[in-house]
């Protein structure tokens, strides 16, 4: 009666095993892949033990049936020392990939990029293109050109597609140094110098998962802040739409579209032509007011080294983003006379996730 009860317990126990990685990619598509030829080799292994175990099983019925009848065959004791040796077997064990992201991670980089020199030139320079995107403690971290984004609804990371709407929300710091230095047009060069700008405020939006694919998402986002360091006094508005999708385990790619809308401070700040700017440059006198102020799109891409994001290490990250200048940003001297209303910003960098 020994015999059937096995049966049961390796049919059991190769409809589990099978059923594990369906389970597994089920869960996450792509750690699945990654495990699927140790999990083929496991269960190589574990069928040849299965057979071990049965061959041993019936060695122990026939023992046990030559013991009653008062004798013992030499095939019995074959198949007790097949049992012995197939006891002695150890399964494989499953492990799972390491994975970077939990409660606390972060990717911090650095890079270059060729940006105007001021917003509405024409010449172009290079500048510090950092990366720092991460999660401490509960609290999201996001790049905001150069400052940074919170955000204190961050969900927990997850292995496998997310299907529930987050959302998010936190303050925001930003540096703003427009013509404050590196202002490479002989004439402009000739205005003033302008102040350092330190803008704060909060952002917050919406994320919707699973939207053209199972592992993509689309975000709406809007950011308003203002200078507290009294340069331009001024206040911003910042809509924004990115999507973003991984290809495998080793490419990221994010795409987005925005918007600037200013108040009248900042417009006058940074593209008024003042009566004394004029007699420097030569510049007709002009007033600027607020309302939209650009129009963007742009692109970045992260490249894991070693094809697996999952795990942290090395990667390359590029972007590539353009902006259209409108209303009086793109009417000033500055631009029209000196400069141009097409802005285009390209950069590459290295990263470190851990």
């Amino acid at each position: 009666m020994s015999k059937p009860v096995l049966i049961s317990s390796r049919i059991a126990l190769c409809a589990g095993l099978f059923a594990m990685p369906a389970a597994l990619s089920a869960e996450n598509p792509e750690i699945a892949l990654d495990t699927v030829n140790p999990t083929v080799a496991n269960l190589q292994a574990l069928t040849f033990t299965l057979a071990a175990v049965d061959a041993a099983s019936e060695g122990e019925v026939e023992s046990e049936v030559s013991q009653q009848s008062g004798g013992q065959s030499s095939s019995g004791g074959e198949q007790s020392a097949e049992a012995e040796e197939g006891e002695k077997r150890t399964w494989p064990k499953f492990q799972m990939p390491k994975i970077v992201f939990d409660d606390t991670y972060a990717t911090v980089g650095i890079g270059a990029a060729m940006i105007p020199s001021y917003t509405g030139s024409d010449d172009y320079i290079f500048f510090p293109l950092p990366l720092i995107v991460g999660r401490v403690g509960g609290v999201g971290i996001r790049p905001n050109g150069p400052g940074v984004r919170l955000d204190l609804l961050s969900p927990a990371p997850a292995l496998g597609p997310r299907q529930d709407v987050t959302f998010n929300f936190g303050p925001s710091i930003r540096f703003r140094n427009e013509r404050a230095r590196q202002v490479e047009d002989e004439i402009v060069e000739l205005a003033e110098d302008l102040d350092v700008a330190l803008e704060v405020g909060i952002a917050g939006g919406i994320t919707l998962p699973s939207v053209f694919n199972p592992n993509d998402s689309l975000t709406f986002n809007t950011a308003a802040s203002f200078d507290v360091l009294g340069a331009h006094d001024g206040f911003l508005i910042e809509p924004n739409i990115a999507y973003a999708r991984p290809f495998g385990t080793g490419v990221l790619f994010q795409a987005s579209l925005g918007a600037q809308i200013v108040d009248d401070n900042f417009a006058d700040y940074y593209f008024s032509v003042t009566p004394e700017q004029s007699a420097a440059t030569g510049l007709a006198e002009f007033t600027a007011s607020g309302g939209l102020n650009s129009l963007s799109s742009g692109m970045l891409m992260s490249f894991d080294l070693d094809g697996n994001a999952l795990n942290g290490g090395l990667s390359i990250y590029t972007i590539v983003n353009y902006t259209r200048l409108v209303g009086d940003s793109a009417d000033t001297p500055f631009t029209s006379e000196r400069g141009d209303p097409n802005q285009f910003l390209v950069g590459a960098g290295v990263a470190y996730t851990f």
